[in-house]
């Protein structure tokens, strides 16, 4: 049994491998107790060996198992999981709670990637906070966004700026719909332009936890071209590819015991 765990600054999502296969998949926010987090993943599991990526990888050194743990980049690990589910994946595109991750693929391995690390600007921590400004759930932004006609241009994606630029948007009258479209813009916008520096090819696979806005992804598609389910494909839980990932190098290194 070989477990994968993604440590990430919003979630943290568990995959584990018996005989190369998923066995289980779980999920719980990250919160401000990562490590106490894990262990509530790991509940009732005794993998031969634990594989740890996400910016909190290095969290798995304190857990304690009694089993051997390593670590690998999110790089490496999205390129692994989306690799596996889409083998033929040329780019890879990852939207987590706080970074983006653009990356070209030739045979499953990584030619070349960018990362935007420095800020929340354009990930889902964005489109959470800028959520609460319409007062409307995460999850249902971009159901709500998809609802807008005529989006205005918004200029910065910033968060704090668009928080500001959003609320003068409202006081001069536009349709909040059309302002939660516009938001959604920017961030396709700046994310289609990282893709094209990777170099962009088809087919794409999105991962991530964005991948599960709608709105996103309709706007991906019209912005790069593509087709979804022919030129864009989302995996299912798009959020566990990085966890996925990093089951199949501890697999690919050790390969599975029972």
């Amino acid at each position: 049994m070989i477990a994968g765990l993604d440590i990430g600054s919003r979630s943290i999502e568990l995959v584990v491998l018996k005989d190369g296969e998923v066995a289980d998949s779980r999920k719980l926010p990250t919160t401000f107790d990562p490590v106490s987090q894990c262990f509530r993943l790991l509940d009732g599991l005794r993998p031969a060996s634990l594989v740890g990526t996400g910016y909190g990888r290095n969290l798995i050194q304190r857990l304690d198992l009694g089993c051997v743990c390593t670590t690998i980049t999110e790089i490496k690990a999205h390129a692994l999981g989306a690799a596996h589910r889409f083998p033929e994946a040329r780019t890879v595109l990852d939207i987590g709670g706080q970074d983006t991750k653009a990356m070209s693929l030739a045979d499953g391995k990584v030619l070349k990637f960018e990362m935007n690390d420095r800020c929340a600007a354009g990930t889902g921590k964005f489109l959470e906070y800028t959520a609460g400004v319409f007062q409307i759930p995460v999850e249902e932004f971009g159901p709500y966004a998809l609802k807008g006609e005529n989006p205005p241009e918004i200029s910065s994606i910033c968060t704090v700026f668009a928080e500001t630029e959003a609320t003068s948007l409202m006081a001069r009258g536009e349709r909040p719909e059309a302002i939660a479209l516009g938001l959604h813009r920017a961030i396709v916008k700046r994310t289609a332009n990282m893709l094209r520096r990777v170099g962009l090819n088809f087919p794409l696979v999105f991962t991530g936890g964005v991948a599960n806005n709608p709105c996103v992804l309709a706007l991906l598609a019209e912005s790069i071209g593509g087709e979804i389910g022919r030129d864009i494909l989302v995996p299912d839980m798009p959020d566990h590819m990085g966890a996925l990932g990093a089951a199949l190098h501890g697999h690919n290194a050790a390969g599975d015991a029972p």
